[in-house]
C-alpha cells in the first residue's frame, strides 16, 4: 500500500502542478470579470453529458461481452469503465487502464482470453469512429493545421481509413504471423512471446469485429454517442462562459485532441491534454479564461472517473489489489 500512497501522491503533485502551470500562464487582468459572467447551469449541464457518455460506454461494453459469447451486469460494465479511468491516471502511458478492465471483467465471469480481446476491440472501435471523422473535422475546420491545404489533409485522411481497413483485411489472413516469425529470429524469447500474444490479441480482435457485423454496427454507434456526449463536455462550458460556440469546430477540436491522447506517454495524457487544449481552444474564449477551462474540463471528464474509479477499485478488490497492481 506504501507504494499506492506514494504514486496517489505523485499524480496530485502532477495534477495539481499541471493545472496551476496552465491557469499562471494563461490568467490576466481581464479573468476575473469575464468569470463572474459563468453560469453554473452548464457545469450540471456538461455532468449529464459526462454520465450519458460513461452509460453508453459501459452499454457497448455489455453487449461487446454478448458478441463473445459471455454475459456481465450494466453494474460490472460501470466497474469495468471506471477501473479504467483510475488505474490509466496512475500508471505511464495509461496502460494500466487495460489491465484493470482485464481484471475486472475476469471478476465478472469473462476469461482472460476473451476479457483482453474485448479491451483491444473496445479501444479499436473507439480509434476507428475518431479516424471516420477526420475528414468531417477538416471539412469544418480546413486551417486546423497551417500550410497543409484541405485537399492534402482529407487525403491523408482517406489514406489512413484506407490502411485500417487493409490492416483489419491482413490481420484475417496468416500472413502477419510468418512475417513477425522471419523479423523476430534475433529476439529473445521474453520479449518475442510478448509479441507474439500481442498478434495474438489483435488478430483475435479482428475476427470478432467480423464475426457479427449487425451486432458490432450497433457497438459501434454506442461507442460513437458515449465520445461524442463526452467530447459535449467543452461546448457546454464555452456556453456557460456566455460563448457563442461553433459545435462542429469545437468537437473536430476535442476529436482531434483525443487521437493524440491515445498515444500519449504521460498519465491519462497528463501535460498533453491541458496544453492541447490551450494551443487548440484559446481563440475560442474570452482572454484569460482558456487555462481554467482546460483545467474544469479535465477534473470533470478525467478526475471525477477517477474518484469513483478508485472507490469501485477497493470495493471489488480490497486494498490489497492495490498494493499487489501499482507497481
Amino acid at each position: 500500500m506504501i507504494k499506492f500512497y506514494q504514486r496517489l501522491i505523485l499524480l496530485l503533485l502532477l495534477v495539481a502542478g499541471i493545472s496551476s502551470i496552465v491557469i499562471y500562464f494563461t490568467v490576466d487582468i481581464h479573468t476575473l470579470n469575464h468569470l463572474d459572467r459563468f453560469q453554473s447551469w452548464s457545469l450540471v449541464l456538461a455532468l449529464v453529458f459526462l454520465i450519458i457518455g460513461l452509460y453508453f460506454d459501459g452499454i457497448r461494453l455489455m453487449h461487446l461481452v454478448s458478441i463473445s459469447g459471455e454475459k456481465i451486469r450494466l453494474i460490472e460494465a460501470v466497474h469495468v469503465v471506471f477501473s479504467n479511468y483510475f488505474l490509466a491516471l496512475l500508471t505511464p502511458g495509461a496502460a494500466g487502464g487495460a489491465v484493470a478492465q482485464v481484471l475486472f471483467l475476469r471478476k465478472a465471469g469473462v476469461p482472460t482470453g476473451k476479457a483482453t480481446v474485448l479491451i483491444v476491440v473496445r479501444t479499436l472501435l473507439s480509434i476507428f469512429f475518431l479516424v471516420l471523422c477526420i475528414p468531417v473535422v477538416f471539412y469544418y475546420d480546413p486551417n486546423i493545421i497551417p500550410g497543409l491545404s484541405e485537399n492534402v489533409l482529407t487525403l491523408v485522411s482517406a489514406l489512413l481509413f484506407a490502411l485500417i481497413l487493409g490492416m483489419i483485411g491482413l490481420f484475417r489472413t496468416s500472413l502477419p504471423y510468418y512475417w513477425l516469425v522471419a523479423l523476430t529470429k534475433r529476439f529473445s524469447h521474453s520479449y518475442r512471446r510478448r509479441i507474439f500474444l500481442t498478434y495474438r490479441d489483435i488478430r483475435g480482435a479482428v475476427f470478432m469485429l467480423s464475426s457479427a457485423p449487425i451486432s458490432m454496427c450497433k457497438v459501434f454507434i454506442e461507442s460513437a454517442i458515449s465520445l461524442l456526449a463526452l467530447y459535449s463536455v467543452v461546448p457546454v462550458l464555452f456556453m456557460g462562459m456566455g460563448v457563442a460556440v461553433n459545435i462542429p469546430q469545437i468537437m473536430g477540436r476535442m476529436i482531434l485532441l483525443n487521437i493524440l491522447l491515445y498515444f500519449a506517454p504521460t498519465p491519462g495524457g497528463s501535460g498533453i491534454a491541458e496544453g492541447g487544449f490551450v494551443f487548440l481552444f484559446s481563440s475560442f474564449l474570452p482572454s484569460g479564461t482558456v487555462g481554467i477551462a482546460a483545467v474544469a474540463w479535465r477534473i470533470i471528464v478525467e478526475y471525477l472517473p477517477f474518484i469513483i474509479g478508485l472507490y469501485f477499485t477497493i470495493k471489488v478488490f480490497g486494498q490489497k489489489f492495490l498494493a499487489n497492481h501499482i507497481k
